[in-house]
C-alpha cells in the first residue's frame, strides 16, 4: 500500500525554454515517504506514464528529481485552434458565474478635484473590476460618498468665505479651510448665478452647493478614465436612517462598547486588537470608525459572496477595528478583502512633480491625463503591484517608442492589424484563417509565440483571485515581445501556402490576446498608429 501524501505539488512553467514546458517537483515530495532517492521515484513515475504522442513529446528527469514535461507540436497547434474558434471569448471564463461581488474603491471626499495620486486607487479598481467580470463575477461597483462630518462643515464654511470675498468683503479663509483653487471657482460661479443673495444663506445651501459641485468634477475626471459606479452610497444616510443610532445601540447591548469620560469608546482589547477606541467624543460627534463600521453592516447584509474595500496606506490602522468589529456583530468578515495600494511618485525628468502648474496646489489628475493619456495613465498606474511603491515618470508615459510599455503593446496590436488589411487587400480571406491548417507552424519563435498565449486564460484567472493586474501588464509587455521576435524571423505574407495561413493566423490570435489584456486594463487597442 503506498504511503499517504498531503503535500503541494507543483507544476510550473520552466523559466529556461530547454528544460520543457511543464515542470514538476513530485518525485521529490514523494522520496520522503517511499524512502527513495528523488530520481529513482522520477523514473519510478516516468516508467508507468501512459504518454498521449498528440499531447506529450519527452518526458525527462533533470536535477535532483525534476520531471519536465515537453509538449508536442500537435498539442500547440491545437491550442492555437482553439485560441483561434472562441475568437474575443478566449481568456473568458465561467468559473464564477452567477456569483457576486462589490467593489467599492476611490471614495474621494467631495471637497476638492480628485489629485493625481487617487489616480493609482482609480485604475486599479478599475483593472480588478475587469479581471473579476473575465472570471464571471457579476460585479457591483460602489463610490462611498463621505459627505457628513467636520469636513463637510469646513467646506461650507470655506466656500462661504470665498463667496463673501468675491463680493468684496473682507474677510479670512479659516485655517483649517480648503485653500483649493476649485472652492474659488465655486464662489465665483454663486455669484454668477445668484449675486448677492446668498449674503445671508445658511452654511448649509454652501455645503450643498459645493459637495454637488466637486462631485460633478470628480464624476467628470472618472468619466475621462471610463469608469462609472452603479451604487453611490451616501454616509449622511447612515445618520438620517438611524443606522447609526441603532448600532450604538447594538454595540452596547452586546457589551461591545462602553461610556468612559463622557465618550463612547469600542471594546476592542476583547476582540483581539490592542487597544480600545473612541467611537463617540465626549461632543457627540462620531470618530470615523463608527460609520465605517455601519456602512460595512450594510454591505455585508445585502448578500454578496465577497467585498473588497481598496484603500490607500493612510486607512492601513483603522480597517482590522471595523473588521473585528463587523465580526463581534455576527458577520462573517473573512468575505471582506482589503486592498491596500502605496503612494505614487510623479516625477519628470530628473525632478518630483508635487504641484499643479495651473493652481499651485496638488498636481491634479485631470492634469497627469491631459500630459500623457488615459492609456498611459491606466496602464502605468497599474504596472507595480498596490503594495510596492510606485514611480511614475511623466516623461516616458509621453514617450512614443518601445522604452514606453504601453506605445510598444499598441504598436505591436496596430502592426498586426496592418499585416491583416494588408492580407485583405491581397484578397486573403481574414474571417476563414480560424480554421487553417497550422500543421506547418515549426518554427522556434512560432511555437513560442503559441505557448505564451496559450498562458493567457490562467493568467487572467490567477490574476484576478490575486487582485494583481500588474501581471497582465507584464504579459502584454511580453507577448509584444515576441510577436516582434517571430515578425522578424518569420515573413508573414507572400509565403506560399499553407505557411501564409498558418502565419496570419497566429498573428490574429496574437492581435486577440493583446486586445484583451488591454480591454482589463481599459487600455485601447489601435488598428493604426
Amino acid at each position: 500500500m503506498a504511503p499517504e501524501f498531503s503535500g503541494a505539488i507543483l507544476f510550473e512553467t520552466p523559466q529556461n525554454p530547454d528544460h520543457g514546458d511543464l515542470s514538476t517537483n513530485i518525485a521529490m515530495l514523494l522520496a520522503k515517504e517511499f524512502k527513495k532517492a528523488p530520481r529513482i521515484v522520477a523514473n519510478e513515475i516516468v516508467g508507468k506514464l501512459r504518454k498521449d504522442p498528440d499531447i506529450i513529446d519527452a518526458v525527462e528527469i533533470a536535477g535532483p528529481g525534476f520531471i519536465n514535461i515537453r509538449f508536442s507540436r500537435k498539442y500547440f497547434h491545437d491550442a492555437l485552434g482553439k485560441m483561434l474558434s472562441l475568437g474575443s471569448a478566449y481568456g473568458h471564463s465561467t468559473k464564477n458565474t452567477g456569483k457576486t461581488v462589490n467593489l467599492e474603491w476611490v471614495s474621494a471626499n467631495p471637497t476638492g478635484n480628485l489629485h493625481a495620486g487617487h489616480g493609482r486607487q482609480v485604475c486599479l479598481g478599475a483593472a480588478i473590476a475587469n479581471l473579476l467580470e473575465w472570471t464571471g463575477y457579476k460585479v457591483v461597483r460602489e463610490y462611498y460618498f463621505n459627505n457628513a462630518g467636520n469636513q463637510m462643515r469646513n467646506l461650507a464654511r470655506s466656500t462661504q468665505v470665498r463667496y463673501l470675498q468675491e463680493l468684496g468683503q473682507k474677510i479670512d479663509l479659516p485655517e483649517d479651510g480648503y485653500h483649493g483653487a476649485e472652492i474659488v471657482d465655486i464662489a465665483r460661479e454663486l455669484v454668477e448665478k445668484f449675486g448677492n443673495s446668498l449674503v445671508n444663506a445658511e452654511q448649509s445651501d454652501f455645503q450643498k452647493f459645493a459637495e454637488e459641485a466637486n462631485f460633478r468634477r470628480i464624476k467628470n475626471t472618472l468619466h475621462r478614465l471610463g469608469v462609472q459606479h452603479d451604487l453611490y452610497f451616501n454616509e449622511n444616510t447612515l445618520y438620517e436612517s438611524g443606522a447609526i443610532e441603532k448600532i450604538i445601540s447594538e454595540l452596547k447591548e452586546k457589551g461591545l462598547a462602553y461610556e468612559k469620560d463622557g465618550a463612547l469608546w469600542l471594546k476592542l482589547s476583547e476582540m483581539g486588537q490592542d487597544q480600545d477606541r473612541v467611537i463617540v467624543k465626549s461632543t457627540g460627534e462620531p470618530t470615523y470608525r463608527l460609520p465605517d463600521i455601519c456602512y460595512h453592516k450594510d454591505k455585508l447584509s445585502r448578500g454578496y459572496d465577497f467585498i473588497i474595500d481598496i484603500f490607500g496606506a493612510d486607512h492601513i490602522a483603522t480597517i482590522p477595528d471595523v473588521l473585528a468589529t463587523v465580526k463581534a456583530l455576527g458577520f462573517d468578515s473573512e468575505k471582506v478583502k482589503v486592498i491596500i495600494h502605496q503612494m505614487v511618485t510623479f516625477i519628470s525628468g530628473n525632478e518630483v512633480i508635487k504641484f499643479s502648474k495651473r493652481s499651485g496646489s496638488n498636481y491634479l489628475l485631470d492634469e497627469l491625463i491631459d500630459d500623457v493619456g488615459t492609456d498611459a495613465t491606466k496602464f502605468f498606474f497599474n504596472m507595480r503591484a498596490a503594495g510596492s511603491h510606485l514611480e511614475f515618470d511623466v516623461e516616458l508615459a509621453k514617450e512614443q517608442s518601445e522604452k514606453n510599455p504601453v506605445y510598444y503593446v499598441q504598436y505591436a496590436h496596430a502592426r498586426i492589424a496592418s499585416i491583416l488589411r494588408f492580407a485583405a487587400q491581397q484578397e486573403i480571406n481574414i474571417e476563414s484563417l480560424a480554421k487553417s491548417d497550422l500543421t506547418s507552424l515549426e518554427h522556434v519563435e512560432e511555437i513560442a509565440l503559441i505557448k505564451i498565449l496559450r498562458r493567457f486564460p490562467g493568467l487572467v484567472m490567477q490574476t484576478a483571485e490575486a487582485f494583481a493586474p500588474h501581471h497582465i501588464c507584464e504579459y502584454l509587455r511580453q507577448v509584444a515581445a515576441q510577436f516582434h521576435k517571430f515578425y522578424h524571423d518569420c515573413r508573414i505574407v507572400g509565403q506560399p501556402e499553407p505557411v501564409q495561413s498558418a502565419r496570419l493566423a497566429l498573428a490574429l490570435a496574437t492581435k486577440q490576446v493583446l486586445a484583451g489584456g488591454c480591454s482589463i486594463l481599459g487600455v485601447t487597442a489601435p488598428e493604426s498608429m
